[in-house]
């Protein structure tokens, strides 16, 4: 069951930090003040999805020209096969 909550006296320091991070994050303003109360809360959400730190040693080791490189070699999977689409 969910209910809803209306929330007053909000100053527009608040309201401008809420709209930047939501922003920032790619959701509403609505999911994000969801998410900080779950969090603060301690409440794991069923949408709630692990966070995994294993490639994290990997990321960002790659310069432009390796980069450029692997663009190019995956370049066919851009394709769209339309005979696959019938």
């Amino acid at each position: 069951m969910s209910f809803n909550v209306h929330l007053r006296n909000v100053d527009s320091h608040l309201m401008n930090k809420l709209k930047s991070e939501a922003t920032k994050k790619n959701l509403s303003i609505n999911t994000l003040i969801l998410n900080l109360l779950n969090h603060s809360l301690g409440i794991r959400t069923k949408r709630s999805l692990p966070l995994y730190h294993d490639l994290d040693k990997l990321a960002g080791t790659w310069d432009k020209q390796q980069a450029k490189i692997f663009l190019k070699q995956i370049i066919d999977f851009e394709q769209i096969d339309e005979e696959l689409w019938k």
